[in-house]
């Protein structure tokens, strides 16, 4: 028997890393498969993300007017009422500004990029020719192409998908308000014990992620825009509205988003001003980046983004390619959530909760149960 035992080719070094290989191949398969159901009924999944998120946002107001003695009916109806105006002046806004300029916006870009194309090509630097004219067609294809413009106003194929999509938004949006607690007890009825503990935790630092990331990036878009639209103004620079709500819809893209808005702004400016004012311009867009970074963004977003700039870039890839510029703008908060439940998972051992927190999360998970939850959403841990 200690011979079988001893030839058996699972139990040598090889044989444990096949297992540990074969378990991995089984969870990545899985995983594949899981993203392509996802992106199959992509037409759920994305309005019940965005709903997910718009509601960790708007959260903190409809505790407020509860906490101010409003009925739950009346807080949750203002507050969706009141969410659904912000974002149709937003898109109206960001729509009408964009869309009667659109091909004055594009033309001025393409000129802007031709003029750079010209300083390289004749420059003091030695360039290969047929690789910037590569470069240069693939930019120019893009902008200019149907295709592009679509993806950028919509994200969707056809204006019946969309209609679809927000209206589903909307309907989910509002049940998440008015039964938010009801619906995150009934996913607790999976837990018990000490993992119900750390499963109500990994709860409310999701969603404080989650609504401190969309609150932090819409001001902080706000402000972006502004600042560069005021500058564009100043210094005279045709088309600024249109540039400005471009600057704050980038915003919601991290690290490609604002950087192609603010390039697009100083191309315009390079061709309707001159290099004199596009240099300015670019100026401006790093003051205001500078106070963004180091003074905007750490106030109003805190820890609520801490994931490195490579995992960024990859979510941000990962979320172009499977669902266009809906599945960008998404990826990131995705990827942010994603490592605060991580996180908060693993943050106490279950040998670490006691039984008064076993007892306190069973009572807060029947209170919210029946819609009298607490609602407390603590901040991400600084």
């Amino acid at each position: 028997m200690q011979d079988l035992e001893r030839k058996n080719p699972w139990q040598d070094g090889y044989g444990r890393v096949s297992i540990r290989a074969g378990q991995t191949l089984l969870l990545l398969s899985l995983a594949a498969v899981l993203v392509y159901a996802m992106v199959q009924v992509r037409l759920v999944v994305i309005p019940l993300m965005l709903a997910l998120i718009l509601a960790a946002a708007i959260a903190p107001l409809v505790n407020w007017l509860r906490k101010r003695g409003w009925p739950s009916a009346a807080a949750t109806g203002a507050s969706f009422v009141l969410l659904l105006l912000v974002l149709g002046f937003l898109v109206t806004a960001v729509v009408f500004a964009v869309m009667g300029q659109a091909g004055e916006l594009a033309r001025s870009a393409v000129a802007g990029f031709d003029q750079l194309y010209a300083f390289v090509r004749n420059g003091p630097i030695p360039v290969d020719d047929q690789q910037v004219d590569q470069a240069r067609e693939a930019v120019l294809d893009f902008v200019t192409s149907s295709t592009a413009a679509s993806g950028v106003v919509t994200g969707l194929s056809a204006v019946g998908t969309f209609l679809t999509g927000a209206l589903l938004t909307a309907v989910i949006l509002f049940f998440f308000l008015k039964d938010g607690e009801r619906i995150w007890a009934f996913v607790l009825r999976a837990f018990k014990g000490t993992r119900l503990v750390r499963a109500r935790r990994v709860g409310q630092e999701s969603l404080a992620v989650l609504g401190g990331y969309l609150r932090g990036t819409a001001i902080v878009a706000t402000v972006d825009a502004f600042f560069i639209g005021l500058a564009l103004i100043i210094l005279g620079v045709p088309l600024a509205l249109p540039l400005a709500a471009v600057v704050f819809t980038g915003a919601f893209i991290p690290l490609v988003g604002a950087t192609v808005a603010d390039a697009l702004a100083a191309l315009v400016a390079l061709v309707a001003n001159g290099p004199a004012t596009a240099v300015i311009v670019i100026i401006a867009v790093i003051l205001v980046n500078q106070l963004e970074g180091n003074f905007l963004q750490p106030v109003v977003m805190g820890h609520t983004l801490s994931v490195h700039a490579l995992v960024i870039l990859l979510a941000l890839t990962a979320g172009t390619i499977l669902a266009g510029i809906i599945g960008a703008i998404l990826a990131v908060p995705t990827a942010a959530v994603g490592w605060a439940a991580i996180k908060a998972w693993n943050e106490n051992p279950d040998s670490g909760s006691t039984g008064g927190d076993v007892s306190r999360a069973e009572r807060d998970t029947a209170l919210d149960s029946k819609g009298q939850g607490r609602s407390a959403t603590p901040a991400p841990k600084q």
